[in-house]
């Protein structure tokens, strides 16, 4: 099991039950610039949104850009998805203070009643970047083949404490030169019993299984 800051990092001391919180399901989507996160939300939003009340909240520095791609791609109603412009550093509105996000939230249930599920995206980071517990209830940390496979070895908070770690873009690993199955066993290792799932958002590879784990954790059936 890896450690960090000295600590042995064990995966079930990071389980925080929804039950602790009324209301949908919080989901924060983190990861690092261009590794995938709002095409992961549209998917999800187009997937599960005929079935789930679902609800978005992303946030950017200075713009909407990401609420107005997902607007754009109309996979969700537009009074469905709110934007927060953080004009800080990501960490400090999903992990530091997180009143935008939530004021944001309980807009969104103001307005469209009540819901199953808010996706909250973080505006692109680095692999430090995790949210507060106090703002959601499960994680998806989401990196990229493009970035090489020694990413998931670098670790981070990101990588080792996030609820699901999603390694996006695996249809591009013979092309930049990755090793799936070496990023695979480093991402293991480096979580314990943490799941990980190897996926082509942009085709579809592998998205099934990140669908349905969202769904056990709306249902309650998450483990």
């Amino acid at each position: 099991m890896p450690r960090e800051n000295g600590h042995r990092h064990d995966h079930h001391h990071d389980d925080h039950s929804r039950s602790r919180r009324a209301g949908p399901l919080r989901l924060g989507i983190g990861g690092p610039v261009g590794s995938g996160k709002t095409a992961l939300v549209a998917d999800l939003c187009r997937t599960l949104g005929p079935t789930l009340s679902l609800a978005v909240v992303t946030n950017d520095i200075y713009t909407t850009e990401d609420a107005d791609f997902l607007r754009r791609a109309a996979v969700l109603p537009d009074e469905r998805i709110v934007a927060v412009e953080t004009g800080c550093c990501p960490h400090t509105a999903i992990r530091d203070d997180i009143s935008a996000n939530a004021d944001a939230i309980a807009g969104l249930e103001a307005a469209v009643g009540a819901l199953e599920l808010v996706v909250v995206e973080s505006g692109g980071d680095n692999l430090t970047a995790t949210f507060s517990y106090g703002l959601i209830d499960r994680q998806i940390f989401v990196v990229d083949v493009a970035g090489g496979d020694k990413v998931p070895r670098k670790g981070g908070p990101g990588v080792t404490r996030s609820d699901l770690l999603v390694i996006n873009k695996v249809d591009l690993a013979p092309l930049v030169g990755a090793d799936l199955a070496v990023m695979e066993h480093d991402a293991r290792r480096m979580r314990g019993d943490g799941p990980v799932a190897l996926v082509s958002v942009r085709h579809g590879t592998g998205m099934g299984a990140v669908r349905q784990w969202v769904e056990r954790w709306v249902t309650g059936k998450g483990t």
